[in-house]
């Protein structure tokens, strides 16, 4: 694993996540940062860093993040997502609406005001050492990576999900037989 790598997407995630408070901006982890973020710890190599933000809010992030010093980078519609480099390193921000009746729904592009699993951002926060910050729920982290390649044929399963998939069930199964504390507060070795 790529230490240094994963120290800078660390700060990253910790700088980007000071200004979005700041700026009244609620983010949430995705992906593999999520899992990890839950587990308390770094699991794996990671090639970007996958957030979910409302789309209301669109326009503020992305003047906040160039603000930081972020690049936006050309990929899918800016109703559905927004991609941004900084340093070598890629954010990816998929940008999640609300329906009517109050479910959290894809924002934009060809699946626009699709539900997204029931508590998708009603997790309580993940940590990393002492960096705290908000996650997707594992069980419907668990739920996305399984039913992705349905939801979207063009994905195929990938074996980091299966992997992660096995990870965020044995963590689910130790916290719920109560043999699981919270995350050690203080920071891994080779992490801030």
């Amino acid at each position: 694993m790529d230490h240094e790598r994963a120290r800078r997407q660390l700060d990253l995630i910790a700088r980007v996540l000071e200004a979005a408070r700041a700026d009244g901006i609620p983010l949430w982890l995705r992906g593999g940062w999520a899992m990890d973020f839950f587990l308390g710890e770094v699991t794996r190599e990671h090639g970007d860093i996958d957030w979910f933000a409302w789309a209301r809010d669109a326009a503020p992030l992305g003047r906040m993040l160039v603000r930081l010093g972020h690049t936006p980078v050309p990929g899918p519609p800016a109703d559905l997502q927004l991609d941004f480099v900084e340093d070598g390193l890629e954010s990816s921000f998929t940008l999640v609406d609300t329906d009517a009746a109050g479910r959290v729904t894809v924002a934009g592009g060809p699946w626009a005001g699709t539900p997204w699993p029931a508590g998708l951002l009603g997790a309580e926060p993940g940590r990393i050492g002492v960096l705290e910050a908000p996650i997707v729920d594992p069980r419907v982290q668990i739920e996305i990576k399984r039913m992705m390649p349905v939801w979207d044929p063009s994905r195929p399963r990938r074996a980091k999900d299966a992997e992660d998939v096995a990870r965020l069930e044995r963590a689910l199964r130790r916290r719920a037989a109560g043999s699981v504390p919270s995350p050690d507060p203080r920071p891994p070795s080779g992490t801030p």
